[in-house]
């Protein structure tokens, strides 16, 4: 039974989440300082629960990891309904997503893999794809189309995070259509396959392979 003294470390360190998840999507350059101003608290009580700016925006990485693990185990069973609310998880929230793959990429080359939870993330990655193997792999197989598991995942994110870098661009804001329709044609697009396949090899340099 946990203790009154850990709840209120566990509760505080959300509160501490949830200002810099608010912070850095005001300012990608915000300050530990911010944080414990806004919540009143030392700097020494802040550092208790994150030694470093680096170690708390890995953890925003981690936890939103978490929540797209969470959200393919309980989807993990049928596709067209995975696929569109794992896609709407990030394209309703375009600027997040954008941001926490930035700091991802960061952290990855300038911080030490040792020093910050990359093995977590990586496992969190790994169980994700286990929890919908087997959906896509009898989806691919139903479509009958020749490619892994782990790149259809690579395809899905990719029209993911492209539509997000549309949806959060200030140029799209200023000529936008119908935001619900785009999202919709890129959820579909997910789950449609060419039923002619236009063989590309010609078209490669073979001397950049």
């Amino acid at each position: 039974m946990k203790s009154q003294r850990q709840e209120q470390f566990k509760e505080r360190e959300q509160q501490i989440i949830a200002v810099a998840e608010t912070l850095l999507l005001e300012n990608q350059n915000f300050t530990l300082d911010e944080i414990a101003k806004e919540l009143d608290l030392a700097k020494g009580t802040l550092y208790k629960h994150f030694a470093s700016k680096n170690e708390l925006l890995m953890h925003l990485v981690i936890d939103n990891e978490q929540k797209v693990l969470e959200l393919s185990q309980q989807y993990h069973q049928d596709i067209n309904e995975y696929v569109p609310r794992y896609m709407l998880y990030h394209l309703l929230m375009p600027k997040k997503t954008i941001i926490l793959h930035q700091i991802e990429e960061q952290l990855t080359m300038t911080a030490s893999q040792t020093s910050l939870d990359f093995e977590h993330l990586y496992q969190i990655r790994q169980q994700r794809i286990l929890a919908i193997r087997d959906m896509v792999e009898a989806y691919l197989k139903q479509v009958n189309y020749d490619i892994s598991i782990r790149d259809y995942s690579s395809y899905v994110w990719s029209l993911t995070f492209g539509a997000c870098l549309l949806l959060n661009s200030s140029y799209y804001q200023r000529s936008i259509g119908s935001r619900k329709k785009l999202i919709n044609l890129y959820i579909n697009q997910a789950l449609i396959f060419p039923k002619i396949q236009i063989n590309t090899d010609n078209f490669w340099d073979s001397e950049t392979l």
